[in-house]
């Protein structure tokens, strides 16, 4: 076997080959009629398109309430009993004695829970099954028309009001209860700004958009690139729900409309019952539970409620299908039915499906209030300069590495594999960017640039360790080792430091700054592992023929 061959058959040869021949499949260079296209994915700056600066509006609130003070003040209000006064305090139930006649109905349209009622000797009591955190969230809702969860901090218990409020509205909204603001702060939870960006993403994807950059800076704000999108469409697409439908089995696999997401007016927040089951509940306008009553009663739902599931449908696909409940379906007969509840099932299953249930009937919509506050646009044309002008400064890079390498050696059995390996490190780096759908953008290109620098000072590195400078002489295999041995160690050694200060960048970073640090890390470990392990078998084969 001669010399070519055992390069050509060198185990770090054939993986650079490999990889590259990878690489340019993944990147699917192919004719188009405006050129040459590829399944490379552009980001904002090169591609044109609008982005979008969304401000989360919220509040995070400890308050100092008494539960009972707030039942006594609803239902009084509510039924106009001045006499009314809570009798006992439970950890998951509240009672209360009133003059007046009432109905279950009347008592649970204010949402604080089912209600049981006791009639004796022309009093009525009334228990209500709730925690004390749940009438205090309850309370917030009616008096702030918004949803409010339940959050757990360090002192106790915080509630995260999903909509602009300030200070002095809440305030204002504890006074007739006698409550007592305790921290007032602006935003909103670490998991609600999380929720919004995953409801965006799954919208976003749903209508065709893959790969849409959707990024949380801090908790209160996310940041969107939609490339070539026009600023009108971009904010449509980010304001405007999916279509959300609820239809009901009729017999087998046939199905009849009962209503639009229009007529759900409110959905709660993932919960579990007495038994673990988690559910979501969610609120039908008057109109909606007046159709939903005539469609179970035309099929003859309330009769058989096993056998006609209620199906629910994002975008015309299924979401969730569950039988309506036997409880349910006998309340359904007697009269409306506005407050719901679809039940998922339990553990962290359950739990999981419960909340993309929630994302789904919100139709699209956002758990939170969201203000733009900041927009812009980049032109096509200008994209499109953009990707000549980096194509220019890749070449001349190119150019200007190959004048300096040529000085300093003056041998273009040097130059030329210097050349290809750096050129195939970099069709491995956008090889990996297209198998991710990575969108490319200033920051990440710049990176690639900065990773030719670094990888040329590894070449270099290589490259000076093996010649021989004594008398021109051939160094022997020992000799050629323990150089090699060195240059990588001082190579791995660089690239160690490099990942090490880029780490940190891309974890704590966002948007470009990750961009840079992620495409330097994996620029990085393609030379080390693949494109210096592979210069180095050239380079020693370079010397030995010459």
């Amino acid at each position: 076997m001669d010399e070519e061959d055992s390069l050509i058959r060198d185990p770090r040869i054939l993986l650079l080959i490999a990889g590259i021949i990878v690489s340019i499949i993944l990147i699917y260079p192919h004719p188009t009629d405006g050129g040459i296209s590829t399944s490379l994915n552009y980001g904002l700056e090169l591609e044109g398109g609008s982005w979008l600066q969304l401000e989360l509006q919220g509040a995070i609130v400890e308050i100092d309430s008494n539960p009972a003070t707030i039942i006594e003040y609803e239902y009084a209000s509510c039924l106009n009993d001045s006499d009314l006064r809570v009798t006992e305090v439970k950890t998951n139930s509240i009672r209360f004695v009133t003059s007046k006649e009432v109905t279950e109905r009347e008592i649970e349209d204010l949402r604080y829970g089912a209600a049981s009622l006791l009639v004796e000797d022309g009093r009525t009591t009334v228990a209500i099954s709730t925690t004390e955190e749940g009438i205090v969230r309850t309370y917030l809702q009616n008096k702030l028309d918004s949803e409010v969860k339940i959050l757990r901090v360090e002192n106790g218990t915080a509630y995260e009001i999903r909509t602009n409020t300030s200070e002095s509205e809440i305030k204002q909204v504890l006074t007739p209860i006698n409550g007592r603001l305790i921290t007032y702060t602006r935003g909103v939870s670490e998991e609600t700004r999380d929720d919004t960006k995953e409801i965006l993403d799954a919208k976003l994807n749903a209508i065709g958009l893959k790969d849409i950059p959707i990024r949380t800076v801090g908790e209160d704000y996310i940041l969107i690139d939609l490339a070539g999108v026009d600023i009108a469409t971009a904010m449509r697409m980010a304001a405007t729900p999916g279509k959300f439908e609820i239809r009901i089995q009729i017999e087998g696999n046939e199905t009849a409309h009962v209503l639009y997401g229009d007529q759900i007016e409110h959905v709660g927040i993932p919960q579990q019952d007495e038994h673990n089951v988690w559910g979501v509940p969610f609120r039908l306008t008057q109109a909606g539970a007046e159709e939903l009553r005539e469609a179970a009663l035309r099929y003859n739902a309330t009769t058989n409620p096993s056998a006609h599931h209620l199906m629910m449908y994002l975008d015309k696909k299924e979401v969730f299908s569950g039988p309506i409940a036997p409880s349910l379906a006998e309340n359904i007969e007697k009269t409306p039915v506005k407050h719901l509840e679809a039940r998922t099932g339990m553990d962290e299953e359950g739990h999981q499906e419960a909340k993309e249930l929630q994302s789904h009937l919100r139709a699209g919509a956002l758990p939170v209030n969201v203000k733009v506050i900041g927009s812009g646009q980049v032109p096509a044309t200008l994209g499109a300069r953009f990707k000549e002008q980096l194509g220019v400064a890749g070449i001349i890079t190119l150019i200007a590495v190959a004048l300096i390498v040529y000085r300093r050696y003056k041998h273009r059995e040097i130059i030329i594999p210097m050349l290809l390996t750096t050129t195939g490190e970099v069709v491995m780096i956008l090889g990996f960017a297209a198998a991710i759908n990575w969108q490319l953008d200033l920051a990440s290109i710049t990176a690639i640039i900065a990773v030719i620098g670094t990888g040329i000072d590894h070449l270099i590195i290589i490259t000076d360790e093996v010649l021989h400078q004594e008398k021109g002489e051939l160094p022997t295999e020992k000799i050629f080792k323990d150089r090699i041995r060195k240059a990588f160690t001082i190579i791995f050694a660089a690239a160690a430091t490099t990942i090490a200060a880029m780490i940190p960048l891309g974890y704590m970073g966002f948007g470009a700054l990750r961009g840079f640090a992620i495409v330097t890390i994996v620029g990085v470990l393609i030379g080390i592992l693949i494109a210096r392990p592979a210069y180095g078998a050239i380079i020693k084969h370079t010397i030995t023929q010459n």
